[in-house]
């Protein structure tokens, strides 16, 4: 039914056993994984005429946000590949995570995005993440939302 399935993952407890059970799935599909991380777009410092010696240059925080998303996607990435799923994984980087989730769905052709209900910035069980939120509100293609019963750890 689904050849390419977009797994999402922020890096948070949470988002680590969406992206386990998203992998599961795209197993029982054999779909392909593609793990996208989404980072914050390098920051100016705002009303500051020259930068602080110790605000990172542009360079050394893509570096960092690009470490750092190898490290959120690594693990999801081996999960695919024990399943023997072709799989990859990307660090993008946008001033709007829900939005890149949309444009990278697009154009790597993926069938199905696969996500959270919450992430980093969850609310409980109250309301529907924003950055899930808006990916439903913003594209046309199936977004299946993962729900954790119960938090990791608790």
């Amino acid at each position: 039914m689904y050849r390419k399935i977009l797994i999402t993952t922020d890096g948070s407890a949470v988002s680590k056993h969406t992206a386990c059970a998203g992998v599961k799935f795209a197993q029982q599909m054999g779909a392909e994984v593609l793990v996208l991380f989404v980072a914050p777009e390098y920051q100016y410092p705002v009303y500051v005429e020259i930068i602080p010696p110790s605000y990172p240059i542009e360079e050394e925080y893509v570096d960092t946000m690009e470490r750092t998303g190898a490290e959120h996607i690594g693990p999801i990435l081996r999960a695919a590949q024990e399943c023997g799923l072709a799989h990859s994984g990307m660090t993008a980087f946008a001033a709007s995570a829900a939005l890149k989730i949309v444009e990278v769905a697009e154009q790597r052709g993926c069938d199905l995005i696969f996500m959270g209900s919450h992430g980093r910035s969850g609310w409980g069980q109250l309301l529907l993440g924003s950055v899930t939120n808006k990916v439903l509100s913003h594209t046309l293609k199936p977004v299946l939302v993962h729900r954790l019963i119960k938090e990791p750890g608790g």
